[in-house]
């Protein structure tokens, strides 16, 4: 059976996630992608084939000439839709290329909740071409939050306090990103949190989430995460009315949405698995086979009623940040060690010598610590302690 694996840059949910899950499963995987040196240094095994993978007309062609797709699939965000408008041509199972435009174009998952009476966020699209002028006229609630209409990964996603403030961070972010939409909205208070689905458009299973913690504003960097086996039955059910006010329920889904007075409002649907190794964790705190599933509904295979997942497990990611511009001239390597009963791995994200500029989003993520066990207190300490006898050096 052959996969056709749609992908842009290199990430490790793909390279150390789907193709050795695709390898257990025995699939024949072509990747297709924009970036195929990047991809074939990464990981040489796969056959991987150059194609414009934002033009689902060009993926079509690219496979019908090829050979006969049994699955195709993405975990990008920015392929959603045509992964699925792929799939649907050749009749194989995918997401409703509905709901991952949808979920993609926050402009338009804010109108789609709103026309379905799913908790209305205040909103307002400024199209890529509007006068620079313009937000100021808006009535917006303040503090609001400005965004690309269909960005990712917290990239230009900032606070604005007042109507100056919003016309300088738009005008910042289209020098930045010519040509793009933005989208205006309110803030949202109340501590951040996440909803890890998978389902086969049949049965839906949870999969606990995490509790975000931020940068302080006015910029939204997640700088650690604590699992959380399972949210209060109120506030998952809010969150799944309006995923399926969304028409998502296929396949992985991670949902970020916050909860105030015991409300939850989502924040943003990333219809994929979650990443910045949380997936790789998830995977192992959970004792399931994460990526085989995800790939199993995809060859339309139905999931099981029960996946046999662990609950007892605890965990926490940290991510040390870059807080300034400049060549990284020291770091710690990679680490596996086993703590005080806490299974704790570290992993680079930057390497020694690399020069960066500050994004101020995960970009500037210099590694990342997971921590596993089954008390959430001591894999805190754990990570906390490992990471404090760790140093990174930043020279300008």
């Amino acid at each position: 059976m052959r996969l056709y694996l749609l992908a842009r840059n290199p990430t490790d949910s793909v390279t150390d996630g789907f193709l050795p899950a695709a390898r257990r499963l025995g699939l024949d995987v072509t990747v297709l992608t924009d970036q195929p040196g990047a991809h074939r240094r990464r990981a040489p095994e796969p056959e991987t084939l150059g194609c414009d993978v934002s033009d689902f007309r060009a993926v079509i062609g690219r496979i019908s000439a090829h050979h006969r797709p049994d699955a195709v699939f993405t975990n990008s965000d920015h392929l959603q839709t045509q992964a699925a408008l792929a799939a649907d041509y050749f009749g194989l199972p995918a997401k409703s290329w509905r709901a991952a435009l949808a979920t993609k174009d926050k402009a338009e998952m804010r109108r789609r909740l709103a026309a379905a009476g799913a908790d209305p966020v205040w909103a307002a699209e400024l199209p890529a071409d509007g006068d620079p002028a313009a937000p100021a006229a808006l009535d917006v609630p303040y503090p609001c939050v400005v965004k690309p209409r269909e960005g990712v990964a917290s990239e230009d996603v900032v606070l604005a306090a007042d109507a100056a403030e919003l016309v300088r961070r738009c005008a910042e972010i289209r020098a930045r990103r010519p040509g793009e939409a933005l989208v205006v909205e309110e803030f949202l208070d109340g501590e951040l949190y996440t909803l890890e689905t998978l389902g086969d458009g049949r049965v839906r299973h949870l999969l606990g989430g995490f509790h975000t913690e931020l940068s302080p504003p006015p910029h939204f960097i997640e700088e650690r995460m604590a699992y959380r086996p399972a949210h209060p039955e109120a506030v998952t059910a809010g969150v799944l009315g309006q995923l399926d006010a969304l028409g998502v329920g296929f396949g992985a889904c991670h949902t970020e949405f916050t909860v105030s007075a015991g409300r939850a409002r989502i924040v943003e649907v990333n219809y994929r698995a979650i990443g910045d190794q949380c997936d790789l964790l998830l995977a192992r705190l959970l004792d399931i086979p994460f990526f085989e599933h995800v790939l199993r509904t995809h060859l339309g295979e139905p999931l099981p009623a029960d996946l046999g997942a662990r609950t007892d497990g605890r965990a926490r990611l940290s991510y040390p940040c870059a807080d300034a511009a400049g060549t990284l001239t020291a770091a710690p390597g990679p680490a596996d060690l086993v703590v005080d009963g806490v299974e704790l791995a570290y992993r680079p994200l930057r390497e020694v010598g690399e020069h960066r500029e500050l994004h101020r989003t995960n970009r500037d993520f210099l590694g990342v610590a997971r921590g596993i066990g089954t008390d959430q207190r001591r894999v805190d300490r754990v990570v906390a302690d490992f990471l404090a006898a760790q140093r990174w050096e930043i020279t300008p």
